[in-house]
């Protein structure tokens, strides 16, 4: 027979701590926990200090309601609670708490001291453990401030998975950043380490509170849009399309005052942009969702920041139409010089620069210009004669005989890669070439099993169309090229060096607190391959160079690109990282499609492709050609037919 222990209760502080497993993950909890009872405590302002990252000390103070003296040890019973009373209270819940688990819960596993006082004599309560160490009389400020210190100090299992002390930080940062756009007549401040990364003025300005957490570049590209029916009301603000970010996490959704996740309504906003959106970009958004308590079950999640809504289309698809009919009426042309500074503009204080470094800066050329004569001048292009032809007659022509024998005597070389992997000039055939043989490629060819493949012709101004003795090819013209620029990268930016473009204008970043945190964790990633970022002010970096590979004019873009996978991705290697960026610089610089191409380009392309490593397929799978044999051919055109058939038939 099995012994089978007896069932019993557990003891009151194990029960707590097993509580805490659910709703105490990491520091950020504490945080929201505390805050979320403040602002039910009908707090107008809020005070956040945390000392290493909230491990060492978390201390909240708030201006609101304060607890009664001979109430304040009841708050830390477990499911003690002032917000319901009732079975009925809990299908119309009011409040951002109503469990009573918070206070026992982060008592149990970390050391609790809390003061409070609803206007006459206050009152000090220690806990330590989850046990009661004392209770005393203090200040009678009203209000409540309760500090959290040794967090998770009788818990070491909990401290061993936690994440870096910036990532925590980073963390509680974007909790706090969430509670105060979801209550912008609060007056937050957030102080870590005695600086402080976040302080709103609690006048119910939301446009206010976004600036303050994602700076005055962003919040001037935010619209706002408005819905409302006789049960539900929608506002807030989203950016314009030109505004986006790599993931979804920009996108708050608050319903009734409360952050949660809901991945249809996040879809609903994502919709309402329709094709406006480039793939793999989401929008900043904030919405504040106001509807009936009783639509709206937010018991069913420990943490409460994921709930049940019975109306969740009918929101959904008001949404949507919001943020369609606001950008119906927006110009959504991104505007070229919107960023530019009128100090930038000549005068007489201007910086005066010599000839010789105007000169030393190149400027960039098409991918396969043609170096043939010098270019001139719009005044001397407009005044060029054309040449029109009507009918065939026209083209026997002296001036079309002498443009013909012009062309043939021109230097036909197109520049494809240089050095550093563009400008290497193709050279191409004369009309009646010379046999000679070509050892270097055939040995390639034999080497790699690349077919040498012959230009033909181009389709569409997407493929390219080339033959072998027995087989005819197609190739995509985007992802052959992508495939040369990304081995290119992929060598320049593994053998990063010394060589880099100095900025005239120096770029500047701004994120939210957040996201600065993640991502000065992350600069000697960065550094690896080249960006140097410099702190410049409170949540900004300043960029002053860039690696001599980055495509000019795209400098600002390409950088947030890579700053954007450090922020969707917190574990991204060296080696990923490197990968991915060659990827995106490989697609950046490569021919699009329907881009028509000459036959002198063409060839030239063709001729680069065998020289890689892998020349079938674009850094993202995708084939560079396909094969149609002269069997498949002849198939086609019924040239080959089944065995029953006789010769008679097929002649």
């Amino acid at each position: 027979m099995v012994d089978l222990k007896q069932i019993h209760e557990l003891p009151a502080i194990l029960a707590n701590q097993i509580s805490a497993g659910e709703v105490v993950e990491r520091p950020a909890s504490v945080v929201k926990e505390l805050v979320e009872n403040a602002i039910d405590a009908h707090s107008t302002e809020i005070d956040i200090t945390v000392e290493d990252s909230g491990l060492k000390v978390i201390k909240v103070v708030d201006d609101g309601d304060g607890i009664d003296s001979s109430q304040v040890q009841t708050a830390f019973l477990r499911h003690a609670t002032s917000k319901i009373t009732e079975q009925r209270d809990l299908f119309r819940v009011r409040t951002l708490g109503f469990r009573g688990e918070a206070l026992p819960s982060i008592s149990s596993v970390s050391n609790v001291e809390l003061k409070t006082s609803t206007g006459s004599v206050g009152t000090e309560v220690v806990f330590k453990g989850g046990k009661f160490i004392s209770q005393q009389a203090s200040e009678s400020r009203k209000g409540t401030t309760v500090i959290v210190s040794s967090l998770f100090y009788n818990t070491p299992a909990r401290l061993k998975y936690l994440s870096s002390p910036n990532t925590e930080l980073s963390k509680i940062s974007d909790i706090v950043n969430r509670l105060a756009l979801s209550h912008p007549e609060v007056s937050f401040s957030f102080i870590s380490n005695g600086r402080e990364l976040l302080r709103t003025s609690g006048r119910g300005d939301l446009l206010q509170v976004l600036g303050a957490i994602y700076g005055v570049k962003t919040v001037s590209k935010m619209q706002p849009i408005k819905s409302k029916t006789p049960d539900i009301s929608i506002d807030g603000y989203v950016s314009l399309p030109e505004l986006t970010r790599s993931s979804r996490n920009y996108i708050s959704l608050i319903l009734n005052g409360r952050y949660v996740r809901n991945f249809p309504l996040t879809k609903s906003v994502i919709n309402g942009y329709g094709s406006k959106l480039m793939i793999g970009r989401f929008p900043i958004a904030v919405v504040n969702i106001s509807a009936d308590p009783a639509l709206i079950d937010v018991n069913v999640h420990p943490t409460k920041q994921e709930v049940r809504i019975s109306e969740e289309p009918k929101i959904g698809g008001m949404l949507s139409n919001a943020i369609r009919e606001m950008l119906a009426d927006k110009q959504l042309i991104p505007d070229a010089t919107r960023d530019f500074k009128k100090s930038f503009a000549p005068s007489d204080q201007s910086i005066n620069y010599s000839k010789s470094v105007i000169q030393s800066i190149p400027e960039e050329q098409p991918l396969f210009a043609v170096n043939s004569k010098p270019v001139v001048s719009t005044k001397q292009q407009n005044e060029v004669d054309p040449i029109v032809i009507k009918n065939r007659d026209d083209l026997q022509s002296p001036r079309v005989a002498k443009l013909d024998s012009l062309l043939s005597s021109e230097a036909s070389s197109v520049p494809v890669f240089d050095e550093s992997g563009f400008g290497v000039t193709a050279k191409v055939q004369p009309k009646n070439p010379v046999q000679v043989t070509k050892p270097e490629q055939e040995e390639l060819v034999v080497e790699t099993g690349f077919p040498d493949l012959q230009y033909i012709g181009q389709i569409h101004g997407t493929y390219l169309v080339a033959e072998t003795p027995s087989n005819m090819y197609l190739i995509d013209q985007h992802a052959a090229q992508e495939r040369i620029n990304y081995e290119y990268y992929r060598k320049a930016i593994g053998e990063v060096g010394r060589a880099q473009q100095k900025l005239l204008v120096p770029i500047v970043l701004d994120y939210s607190t957040s996201d600065f945190l993640l991502v000065n964790e992350k600069i000697p990633l960065l550094n690896e391959l080249g960006i140097h970022l410099e702190q410049f002010g409170q949540n900004s970096f300043i960029i002053r160079e860039h690696p001599m590979w980055f495509k000019a004019g795209q400098e600002e873009s390409t950088i947030k690109e890579m700053i954007d996978w450090i922020l969707s991705d917190h574990r991204l290697s060296v080696a990923a990282f490197r990968e991915k960026t060659a990827i995106m610089m490989s697609c950046k610089r490569a021919i699009k499609a329907n881009h028509h191409l000459d036959e002198r380009q063409a060839k030239a392309l063709l001729a680069k492709l065998p020289e890689c490593e892998n020349p079938y397929n674009c850094p993202h799978g995708r084939p560079t050609l396909v094969k149609f044999t002269n069997e498949d051919i002849e198939k086609m055109f019924k040239r080959i037919q089944d065995p029953h058939h006789t010769d008679e038939e097929i002649l």
